[in-house]
C-alpha cells in the first residue's frame, strides 16, 4: 500500500461506457505528484493537435495530489484540466470542499474520462468500484436538486457530487463544476466540456483511509496550525471575513477594480465588504475537509428584495468584486443573490460578472443600446439591470443573455463599433480582481499564465515590496533565493525572478493540490519548509524544496507544450489595452498604467528564465532536463 495516494487511476471510455483500472508505479507519482502534471500527462498523449474542446477527442482529466486526504489542513483539492472552449488552448481548474478527500477515501486518485456517451449518464464511484447510470432524470435540474436526488437515489447523505449545471446544458462558455453546489472549478470552462461528453454529474462515497508515512510528524505540524492562526494577521483575517477581507484593504491600495477596470477605488467598498457580511447576512463559516481556517462563506437572507438561500453558500471577495466594484453596484444582498444563481446553474462568477461589467461599459458609451440588450437599462450601479442579465446569461436566452453568455472576447467580436477597447481578457479569460497596473509582476503572470488571466498562480507584488512586505513574507522568500524587498510598482529583473520562482511553488501546489490559503510562499499558514516536511510525512519521500520546484517547473511546461501545439506563443501573452490606459478616479493609483515596452522587456527576462524561446515555447532541452522529452509540439 502507497502511502499518501491510493495507487489507482479510473479511465472512462464514454463513448462505449466501459470503465478499467491503472495502476502506476510509484515513479510516475513521484514525477507527476497528480493534480494538473498528472492530468496533462495523459492529454498530451491523447488529444490531437486541433481537436475540438467540445468533440468527443478532448480529453477530461480530474486529479487529486498525493496528500489529498491526509489529516491537515489545505489538502482536499482537486483539479480539472481538458482543452479550453475558452481560449481553444489547456484549460485548468481548482477546487476544494469534500470531494476530492472522498474520492481518495473511494479508492482513486484521479479519473480520465474520454469520449461522449450517446446519452445523459452519471458515475458512480463507492469503495473502489464504478459504475455509468442513466442520469435522463438529472437534466435541467439545478445544482442542489441534483444533490438531493443523488442522495436520495443512492440511499447515503454523505455522497459527494461533482457536477455541471444547467448552464453548461445550454452552452454558457464559462460553465464551471460544482461540488457541494458551491466549491467551483471554475474559469476556463471545463464545466461545458463535461456536458460536451454526456457527463451529468460524478458521485463518489469512500470508507477506506490515506495511509501515512510518518503520522506523529503530521500530527504535529496539523497541531502547529491552530496556534498559529491567531498570529498571522492575513490568516486570522481570511478565517473571520473569508477572502471577503481583502475589499477594504484593495480599495485603500487603489487596487479594487471600478467600472469595467477604469479606476482602483469603489466608493461602495464597504457597503460590499467582509466586515460588513459578518455584520448582516452571514449565518456560518463553513470549511473543506480537516481544515482549520474555515474561510468558506454561507450566508442568508429571508426577507427582502433578493433572498439567498445558505445551501448555495456565500460570495468569495472575487464575486464581491466583479458583481460589485466591476459593476458599480454596492448592494450585498444583490451581489449574494447574483453568487446563489451563479452556483445553481454552475458558472464562473468571475467571468460572467466581469462580463457583465464590460457590457455596461459598452452601453454606457453608446456602443450597443437597448436593442442589444432587450430593454435593460445596462447601466453601472444597476443592481436589478445586472440581475436581469445575469438570469438571460445562466439561461443562453435573450438578446443579451445569448451574447454574453459566449463570454466578453466573443461578445465584443459580435457588437464592434470598438468594444474590443473594454476588454480585460487575456486569452479570451476575463481578469480577475487585482490590478496588475499597480501589482506589476501579476500583470506579467496575466500575460504568461497558459490558461489566462490568472490570480492564483504566483505570489503578489505586496508580499515582496516595500513598505508592505513583512519579515514573514521575506523570511518565507529568502529559502527560495528571494531576500531584498523591491521597489512598488517595479517590474526589473529582480521582480520578473520574484514572478517565475513564486509561479513555480503555486505550479507544483496545482500539481501536489494544495489549497494556496493554507501553503505558500509568503503570506500563508505554512510556508515553503513546512510543505517540504508535510509532503514528506504523508509520502515518505525525501524531497526538498528543489524537487517540488522542479514539478512545479515540469507541470508549467507541459501546459504551456500544449499551447505551442494548438499555435500559441508569444502573440497570446499579451495584455488588453485597458492596462496600458491610466486609470481614473482618485487614490493611490489614479493616473498610473503599465507600458507596452516595460511587458515586453519583462516577457524577454520572463522566457529567459523559463528556458524558452524568444516566442515563449519550451525548448527541447528545457522539456527533456524535465523529463518530457516524449512531449511534440
Amino acid at each position: 500500500m502507497p502511502y499518501g495516494y491510493t495507487g489507482r487511476i479510473l479511465h472512462v471510455d464514454l463513448t462505449n461506457g466501459t470503465l478499467s483500472v491503472e495502476t502506476p508505479p510509484e515513479s510516475f507519482y513521484r514525477t507527476y505528484m497528480g493534480g494538473s502534471a498528472m492530468g496533462m500527462y495523459y492529454i498530451l498523449r491523447e488529444v490531437p493537435k486541433g481537436a475540438d474542446a467540445l468533440g468527443p477527442q478532448n480529453v477530461l482529466t480530474l486529479f487529486t495530489g498525493v496528500t489529498t486526504g491526509a489529516p491537515i489542513s489545505g489538502q482536499s483539492r482537486i483539479n480539472a484540466n481538458a482543452k479550453s472552449p475558452v481560449s481553444g488552448g489547456i484549460g485548468d481548474s481548482q477546487a476544494g470542499g469534500f470531494f476530492p478527500a472522498e474520492l481518495k477515501f473511494a479508492g482513486f486518485d484521479g479519473i480520465v474520462l474520454r469520449g461522449r456517451s450517446p446519452r445523459p449518464v452519471y458515475l458512480w464511484i463507492r469503495d473502489g468500484q464504478a459504475e455509468l447510470r442513466p442520469a435522463d432524470h438529472l437534466v435541467g435540474k439545478v445544482t442542489g436538486e441534483v444533490d438531493a436526488l443523488l442522495k436520495q437515489e443512492l440511499g447515503d447523505e454523505k455522497i459527494e457530487i461533482l457536477q455541471h449545471g444547467p448552464a453548461a446544458e445550454r452552452g454558457v462558455l464559462f460553465s464551471s463544476l460544482v461540488n457541494m453546489s458551491n466549491r467551483n472549478n471554475g474559469r476556463t470552462g471545463m464545466g461545458l466540456v463535461m456536458a460536451s461528453k454526456n457527463l451529468r454529474a460524478i458521485a463518489v462515497r469512500g470508507t477506506g483511509k490515506v495511509a501515512i508515512a510518518d503520522p506523529q510528524a503530521l500530527a504535529r505540524l496539523h497541531r502547529l496550525g491552530p496556534k498559529e492562526l491567531p498570529n498571522n494577521p492575513d490568516m486570522d483575517g481570511l478565517a473571520k471575513y473569508g477572502t471577503a477581507s481583502v475589499v477594504m484593504p484593495q480599495h485603500t491600495m487603489g487596487t479594487l477594480p471600478t467600472r469595467n477596470y477604469n479606476e482602483g477605488q469603489f466608493e461602495g467598498a464597504e457597503a460590499i465588504s467582509g466586515e460588513r457580511m459578518y455584520d448582516t447576512i452571514l449565518k456560518d463559516r463553513d470549511t473543506c475537509y480537516a481544515c482549520v481556517v474555515r474561510c468558506k462563506r454561507v450566508v442568508e437572507i429571508k426577507d427582502g428584495r433578493y433572498t439567498v438561500d445558505p445551501y448555495y453558500g456565500g460570495p468569495e471577495y472575487e464575486t464581491l468584486s466583479t458583481f460589485g466594484s466591476y459593476c458599480g453596484v454596492d448592494d450585498l444582498a444583490a451581489i449574494a443573490r447574483a453568487n446563489q444563481i451563479c452556483n445553481m446553474y454552475g458558472v464562473d462568477t468571475i467571468s460572467c460578472g466581469a462580463t457583465i461589467a464590460f457590457a455596461m461599459e459598452c452601453y454606457e458609451k453608446g456602443i450597443i443600446g437597448k436593442e442589444e440588450t432587450g430593454g435593460i437599462d445596462l447601466r453601472f450601479g444597476n443592481a436589478e439591470a445586472m440581475l436581469q442579465a445575469l438570469e438571460q446569461i445562466v439561461r443562453n436566452e435573450g438578446p443579451l443573455g445569448r451574447v454574453l453568455s459566449q463570454g466578453s472576447a466573443r461578445a465584443a467580436q459580435t457588437w464592434g463599433r470598438g468594444a474590443e477597447e473594454c476588454l480585460i481578457t487575456v486569452k479570451n479569460q476575463e481578469a480577475p480582481a487585482h490590478m496588475p497596473q499597480a501589482k506589476r509582476s501579476l500583470g506579467l503572470i496575466y500575460a504568461v499564465n497558459p490558461f489566462g488571466a490568472d490570480h492564483q498562480s504566483s505570489e503578489h507584488d505586496w508580499m515582496i515590496e516595500e513598505g508592505i512586505a513583512s519579515d514573514l513574507y521575506m523570511g518565507r522568500l529568502s529559502l527560495m533565493g528571494m531576500s531584498e524587498r523591491l521597489p512598488q510598482y517595479s517590474l526589473g529583473a529582480e521582480k520578473v525572478k520574484f514572478a517565475y520562482l513564486t509561479q513555480l511553488f503555486y505550479s507544483m501546489m496545482d500539481t501536489v493540490e494544495l489549497c494556496q490559503f493554507v501553503w505558500g510562499p509568503a503570506w500563508t499558514l505554512y510556508g515553503p519548509a513546512e510543505t517540504v516536511e508535510m509532503v514528506r510525512a504523508v509520502t515518505g519521500w525525501d524531497v526538498t524544496l528543489e524537487e517540488l520546484l522542479r514539478v512545479g517547473q515540469r507541470r508549467l511546461n507541459m501546459l504551456r507544450a500544449f499551447n505551442a501545439r494548438e499555435g500559441m506563443g508569444r502573440a497570446q501573452d499579451q495584455l488588453p489595452k485597458k492596462f496600458f490606459r491610466p486609470l481614473q478616479g482618485t487614490g493611490p493609483t489614479a493616473g498610473i498604467a503599465l507600458s507596452q515596452a516595460e511587458i515586453e522587456a519583462a516577457l524577454d527576462e520572463y522566457y529567459r528564465l523559463a528556458g524558452w524561446t524568444t516566442d515563449g515555447i519550451p525548448t527541447p532541452e528545457t522539456l527533456a532536463a524535465l523529463g518530457l522529452e516524449w512531449v511534440t509540439l
